[in-house]
């Protein structure tokens, strides 16, 4: 099955929220599926309950254990920041190179039958480590991508942004997902969804509210992101 990789505008926009019920909808349908954070700022080790990490092994059914969040997301750092700054401020090296021979272990362990799902940290452009950035480990990869933006004022200008860039590298998006941010003074989704359906009318682009995690998986936009993925495999 076809390995996605999830990215978005920026942080807090509901990657996790996406990736996490993509995981469970396949459960929920029979069918194999590892999902990776590889790396992860913002998580203390010694209450990491809450976390990304922590988030999306609920939705894969596993215990929330040190070694079970070494398989998940083996770069975690306690600093909220860009992974480059947060190791600096931690004393530790990240290396994009290694990252990359992660993911593709991960993605040869599975084999073809499982389904692998990558969720990036930050937005396109944030930072990996000193001299590389998201966009450049999904070039490497070069797995589907799916796009997610958040539902908040500005967030037009910059999914058209992200889109652009994402096309310098050949990663037309399989999908974006403008997911509700949750502030409370953010336009209707369905209006904000109409403008961008116009000005990017090459992508497929669907609204997700913040649903609960068994809503979520059943929601139409859920469902027919997963068609788009399976398509041609």
């Amino acid at each position: 099955m076809p390995p996605v990789f999830v990215t978005a505008t920026s942080t807090g926009v509901g990657k996790t929220f996406l990736t996490c019920a993509l995981v469970r909808a396949l459960r929920a349908a029979g069918r194999p599926v590892q999902a990776l954070k590889p790396v992860a700022s913002g998580i203390d080790s010694d209450a990491p309950a809450g976390s990304d990490t922590a988030l999306l092994l609920e939705a894969l059914g596993r215990p929330l254990t040190p070694d079970a969040m070494d398989t998940v997301s083996p770069w975690r750092f306690r600093t909220p920041l860009a992974p480059n700054m947060a190791a600096h401020r931690e004393g530790r090296s990240l290396d994009l190179d290694d990252v990359i021979a992660f993911c593709r272990q991960a993605l040869a362990a599975a084999g073809a039958e499982p389904w692998t799902v990558i969720e990036g940290i930050g937005g396109v452009m944030s930072p990996v480590d000193d001299r590389h950035t998201v966009l450049d480990w999904m070039a490497a990869l070069d797995l589907r991508v799916t796009l997610v933006v958040g539902g908040y004022v500005g967030t037009i200008s910059h999914t058209l942004t992200a889109l652009e860039v994402l096309r310098t590298r050949d990663l037309d998006p399989v999908a974006v997902v403008l997911s509700e941010s949750g502030t409370g003074d953010e336009p209707p989704l369905a209006e904000t969804l109409e403008v961008l359906a116009r000005l990017a009318p090459t992508v497929p682009i669907f609204a997700l509210p913040r649903l609960g995690p068994d809503s979520a998986v059943h929601h139409p936009a859920i469902q027919r992101v997963l068609a788009l993925l399976s398509a041609g495999w």
